[in-house]
């Protein structure tokens, strides 16, 4: 007996990759506003740290395409083990880093663990998810990350202290510990893939074949818009969390202040991807991806307002709200639209637009803040957002409302009925699909306009 279509697989390990991804997404959520501060504390200016965040998504732009196909080709779990590494790594020797250029670097070495960590992860709930399930599948692995978005500043913020000159010592102690935190994810890298690749329940065979070429999957209806829809929200949340405690020192908030409202940000999204399948019923996969990013657009280029520090956590509520939808849905997206032999380096490309948009969103966000000033960055992650709305929303109405089965979206277009002749010896229209019955129901109606047919 095969193991195709025998009994749907448990979600233990479901459970445990988002504990993985966790402690993984925690290390490295903690680690990026430390990197921020300690190297404003070193003497970087706002052009330097957006120069450094972009670092962080440049070697990864480099190789997530091989890193795919290897992954389609193979086995996921190595890329976990091998990024958990890195991630590690990068972390603590940012902290005793003593320059710039040494940060960047380190920097580098970070992102490209953590580039390995998701496409390994995500490859593994695409492989072990049926089609039905994909939705709240990819939904709960990124609650992972959502967790650790919302620990990881908090305690960015609590050890990390501006007071007599204690920046660079604190930060770099902060680094040390999300590298700890970090090693953490190896305690639960254990059986989430089975060597023997099974086929989950409603989701068909794996194809043979040749390699699909990258410019065919990009190609295809519904691959473009996801990647830069994830390319979108990443760039926002990325940005915002590099230059929210820039806004801070602007505004004399306190870096534990700004670590509670990134915090603030990751438990909406949190409670966004927790009721994102009753939203799929209520409005349709295409509506929801695209009033997410429009809403999100203009809570986005509002942050540039100067508001009191209570009515900046209700935008960043609403905000996190808004952006926990395009993460998900994006994955699931492009998994659907890209054929069964190159999902992984579909997703791969995905991650490839995702680290495009850190490279080309922090440099163009710190060469904006040098010229217009600190809120400039947030007014162009605005327009991106809105851009991704309106790419969603025309693809929704290319593809049928993109519902993938489940609710009805707005964007959704009624095939209008065809106009049908009557017979005259009938005293109803025949149904377009059967024609016209004999006026006994025993044949086919021999009249001309039978005949010619609706």
């Amino acid at each position: 007996m095969t193991a195709t279509n025998t009994r749907r697989p448990g979600r233990g390990w479901l459970l445990r990759l988002v504990l993985t991804f966790s402690f993984a997404q925690g290390a490295v959520s903690m680690a990026r506003p430390a990197v921020s501060y300690r190297a404003l504390a070193l003497g970087a200016d706002e052009r330097a740290v957006g120069v450094i965040t972009a670092v962080y998504a440049l070697l990864p732009l480099l190789v997530a395409v091989p890193l795919g196909r290897r992954t389609d080709q193979g086995r996921c779990a190595p890329l976990l083990v091998a990024g958990v590494a890195l991630i590690s790594g990068g972390c603590a020797l940012s902290g005793l880093a003593g320059s710039l250029p040494a940060m960047a670097a380190w920097s580098g070495v970070m992102g490209l663990g953590h580039l390995c960590f998701v496409i390994g992860a995500q490859s593994i709930v695409a492989r072990r998810s049926a089609p039905e399930d994909r939705d709240r599948n990819f939904g709960h692995f990124t609650i992972g990350a959502s967790l650790g978005q919302l620990i990881g500043p908090v305690a960015a913020g609590l050890v990390i202290s501006e007071h007599d000159g204690r920046m660079a010592p604190t930060s770099a102690t902060a680094l040390l510990v999300s590298g700890a935190v970090a090693a953490v994810s190896y305690a639960s890298l254990w059986r989430l893939e089975q060597r023997a690749r099974t086929v989950p329940s409603g989701a068909p065979a794996p194809a043979a074949g040749p390699p699909v070429p990258v410019r065919g999957i990009l190609r295809t209806r519904g691959v473009p818009s996801g990647i830069f829809m994830s390319l979108a929200v990443l760039s926002a949340t990325d940005v915002l969390t590099a230059y929210l405690p820039v806004i801070g020192e602007d505004r004399a908030i306190a870096p534990t202040t700004i670590g509670l409202l990134l915090s603030l940000r990751a438990a909406a999204t949190i409670a966004c991807r927790l009721v994102m399948t009753p939203m799929i019923r209520w409005l349709g996969r295409t509506a929801l991806m695209a009033a997410s990013c429009a809403s999100a657009g203009v809570l986005c280029g509002g942050l540039v307002l100067p508001v009191p520090v209570w009515a900046l956590a209700a935008m960043l509520l609403a905000l996190g709200f808004c952006l926990g939808v395009g993460q998900p849905l994006s994955m699931t997206t492009v998994v659907q639209a890209a054929p069964e032999r190159a999902r992984s380096t579909a997703l791969a490309l995905r991650l490839t637009g995702n680290r495009l948009g850190q490279v080309a969103a922090p440099a163009g966000a710190g060469l904006l803040a040098g010229v217009a000033g600190t809120a400039a960055p947030f007014a162009l992650l605005g327009g991106l957002l809105v851009a991704s709305a309106v790419m969603a929303a025309r693809t929704g109405r290319g593809r049928g409302g993109g519902t993938a089965g489940r609710g009805s979206s707005w964007f959704s277009r009624r095939r209008p009925r065809r106009r049908i002749r009557r017979c005259r010896h009938h005293t109803r229209p025949p149904r377009p699909e059967r024609r016209c019955s004999g006026a006994t129901g025993r044949g086919p109606c021999r009249c001309a306009p039978c005949r010619r047919g609706p």
